[in-house]
This record gives structure tokens, sequence and C-alpha cells, in this order.
């Protein structure tokens, strides 16, 4: 767990535990990771287009992980655990995807 420090706060109020033992990443990272891994393995079975249109839900996508972040931060309410880990993993979906049209595109320039 000492390299997950790098990567993610691990605050324990923030974080799941199984058996008393902490997750290595917080609820959200951990939502990220998820969202990150479940898209992957769908989209082996469903393909879809990666254009410009997609590159706008992704962004969607992203937009309610961000939402409960800074309201988060500058304290108007506090989040939960498991809506850290349904915005992470929203936003992981939106993540992955933002990054292979990204990549994609880059592929296409080089």
């Amino acid at each position: 767990m000492n390299l997950t420090k790098y990567i993610c706060h691990r605050i324990p109020e923030r974080s799941f535990f199984i058996k008393g033992h902490q997750f290595p990443v917080c609820a959200r990272c951990t939502g990220f990771y998820a969202g990150l891994i479940v898209y992957l393995i769908v989209n082996f079975s469903y393909k879809h287009p990666y254009n410009v249109e997609m590159l706008v839900v992704s962004m969607i996508l992203m937009v309610p992980v961000a939402i409960d972040g800074v309201t988060q931060y500058f304290g108007p309410r506090e989040s939960t655990n498991n809506i850290r880990f349904i915005t992470g993993f929203i936003g992981g979906v939106g993540l992955i995807i933002f990054l292979k049209i990204i990549i994609r595109w880059i592929l296409n320039v080089l």
C-alpha cells in the first residue's frame, strides 16, 4: 500500500474496509478503477465509434465526479463513500473513453 499513496490520499473515512482492512485507494478511486475495468471488459462485446460525439459523452460522464469532488472540497456538503464510488465509476467510464479517443487521435496524427 505504500505505492498507492502517490495516486490517492487514502483517508480512512473516505475508504472502504473489508474485515477491518482498508482498501489501497479511497472510495472514489475504487470507483474510477472499477469503471475503467468494467468498460474495457464490456467494450470487447459492444463496439462503438470513437468520434466527436463520444468525446462529448465522455466529458459529460466526468461531470458528476467533478461536481461531487468540488462541492465536497469547498464544504457545502459532505459526500458519502457510496456516492464517491458511484460518481467515480461513472467518471472512470468517461475517462477511459476520453483516453481512447485521444490516444487514437494521437496515433492517427503520427
